[in-house]
């Protein structure tokens, strides 16, 4: 009886072992791997910017190689060759550049700067949305129209002045406003002109918010930021919105 434990015990451990050592190995053939497409890729394209990681894609024989925050591009097990574009999964339809896009690019939601942002109050505003938008985007009016259909949420908004200097002289109104928020809607949502010449307040936050849009790649307006730390590039409807607040756990 203790002999037929001991055996069980034993094979327990072994199989234990094996799995250990296979792991490792696998481990180490990942890294190999790694550091030879890291090689050739540095050899050939010494203008190349530092890889951040080399990681295999679902497609055989295909490799994923990231640069800066969020530059892709693919390439083969020998760094050989490369590519840039989209992978699409075509049995699940599924856009896997733009999924790992929207990984990599993805902000937790506490880390945005809210104290160069101010907030628009709807209902029991329980639920949030982060928005970065420039007062002379067509597609932000069209979204903060929109917007008037969600209820019980709060909008922080990021004033991102970035389609001309009129841009940055509406952003600055709004800022010093008494009612930032009054000002904002007011503009956005009537076109009510902006007092630009009263500008008699600190908007150091609008040169930090394109600082921080420059680092995180935001390149348009809208941007979307949810709770759950997902970014949606674009003007989307209400219907949308509803349905990625309520996804949000």
């Amino acid at each position: 009886m203790e002999y037929t434990m001991f055996n069980a015990s034993f094979k327990v451990l072994l199989r234990g072992a094996v799995t250990a050592l296979l792991l490792v190995g696998s481990l180490s053939a990942v890294h190999a791997q790694e550091a030879k497409i890291r090689e050739a890729l540095t050899k050939r394209l010494p203008n190349l910017p530092a890889i951040n990681s080399v990681t295999k894609t679902p497609m055989n024989g295909l490799y994923e190689v990231r640069f800066g925050e969020t530059e892709l591009l693919y390439t083969d097990a020998a760094g050989d060759y490369i590519l840039q574009g989209v992978l699409v999964d075509l049995k699940a339809k599924r856009n896997l550049t733009q999924e790992r896009m929207d990984q990599l690019s993805a902000i937790p939601f506490d880390q945005l700067p809210f104290k160069d942002a101010f907030t628009i109050k709807r209902g029991n505003g329980k639920r949030q949305i982060a928005v970065f938008e420039d007062p002379n985007c067509g597609f932000c009016k069209r979204f903060e129209r929109d917007m008037m259909n969600v209820n019980d949420i709060t909008l922080h908004i990021f004033l991102y002045p970035i389609l001309g200097p009129d841009s940055t002289l509406k952003s600055k109104a709004i800022w010093c406003a008494k009612d930032r928020g009054r000002a904002f809607e007011d503009w956005m949502l009537n076109e009510t002109p902006l007092d630009t010449k009263a500008v008699n307040c600190d908007t150091a936050a609008l040169d930090r918010n394109i600082e921080f849009g420059k680092k995180h790649r935001i390149s348009g307006t809208p941007a979307l930021f949810f709770t759950d730390g997902t970014r949606v590039p674009g003007a989307i409807s209400a219907a949308e919105v509803e349905k990625r607040l309520a996804a949000i756990k």
